[in-house]
């Protein structure tokens, strides 16, 4: 049965990868995006012309932020909503705080608001890793304490909170997904592995953070995008639910690094202190998610690796990374 979704932050690297599969399974997707410069214009602008090649594609540009915007989707049939859209980047939260509570928070609540009155069947919500904060007990479960650091990370909980508001108060099914560190082709410029990417190929030295002194629970993007498509078609018997999505592998970064080194290109390294607002370490435990999924087999971190960065090499020339 093909079903109609609403994604935000469709311009994004989750929200064009979940509706460009969705397309693909000939489902009807009205994406919401208000194409903010905080990265590329020239990518998000790239990912929308792929999901435009599918008749079954609306795109509206909108603020998520001004309640007024809703009005264009009075009438619009939809039976999921993926929310997505928000502003992302820990050390950009602390230049531009305002920007944060209006989208991330305010952004949010409109779109419960929105959802309530139009009474979706579920509603999918991007949380975020950074919500633990800095831990010494891995992996880390959902039941664990919840201590963010920064800014973005509270504006996540923030959100948390609300979405288990809503869901009790109106009875409506949410789904908070915690993402670790998604990785993968189309993704964002600001990450780690395309920072990796770009300074090979521009050659240019690499600032590792800490000398790479850190570790990050990488998940490839079509292992989250499967995630999500099994999801939907779940049963949940609570009205609320938090799932970390990680593969509960986490990679050690300066290892990452040689890795590329070693393997794929050349790279020159500066080394620079830590910056205060990063975690040691992200390490989910997924035991919860699989056991809701009945099991999922991960991409070997380093076969996706390669696959992103040949897909870099690829598109470096077409797109502004």
């Amino acid at each position: 049965m093909k079903k109609n979704f609403l994604i935000t932050g469709v311009a994004g690297f989750i929200g064009f990868s979940l509706a460009l599969r969705l397309l693909k399974e000939g489902h009807y997707i009205f994406g919401l995006d208000n194409l903010d410069d905080y990265y590329s214009i020239k990518l998000k602008d790239k990912r929308l012309k792929e999901l435009r090649k599918y008749r079954k594609f609306k795109f509206i540009n909108l603020d998520i932020a001004s309640t007024s915007s809703f009005i264009t989707l009075k009438h619009v049939k939809i039976n999921h909503i993926f929310h997505f859209a928000a502003q992302a980047g820990v050390r950009y939260s602390e230049i531009n705080p305002d920007k944060y509570i209006k989208t991330n928070i305010l952004g949010t609540i409109n779109i419960f608001k929105f959802a309530s009155k139009k009474k979706i069947k579920s509603i999918f919500f991007a949380s975020s890793s950074s919500v633990y904060g800095d831990s010494k007990k891995f992996p880390l479960k959902e039941s664990a304490n919840l201590k963010p650091k920064n800014i973005y990370a509270t504006t996540k909980l923030i959100n948390e909170i609300t979405a288990k508001s809503f869901s009790k108060y109106y009875n409506m099914k949410i789904i908070g997904l915690r993402f670790f560190t998604i990785f993968g082709e189309w993704g964002r410029p600001d990450m780690l592995l395309f920072k990796i990417f770009k300074s090979s190929l521009l050659n240019k030295k690499l600032e590792l953070n800490n000398d790479g002194n850190h570790y990050r629970d990488f998940t490839y993007i079509e292992d989250v995008i499967d995630i999500l498509c099994i999801l939907i078609n779940k049963k949940f018997n609570k009205a609320f639910n938090i799932f970390n999505i990680c593969s509960n592998n986490p990679q050690n970064i300066k290892k990452t690094v040689l890795f590329f080194k070693k393997n794929l290109s050349s790279l020159k390294i500066k080394v620079i202190p830590k910056n205060k607002l990063d975690v040691y370490k992200t390490h989910g435990d997924n035991t919860k998610l699989l056991k809701f999924i009945k099991s999922y087999k991960f991409t070997d971190y380093k076969t996706a690796f390669k696959k992103t960065f040949k897909w870099y090499v690829k598109e470096n020339k077409n797109l502004i990374f």
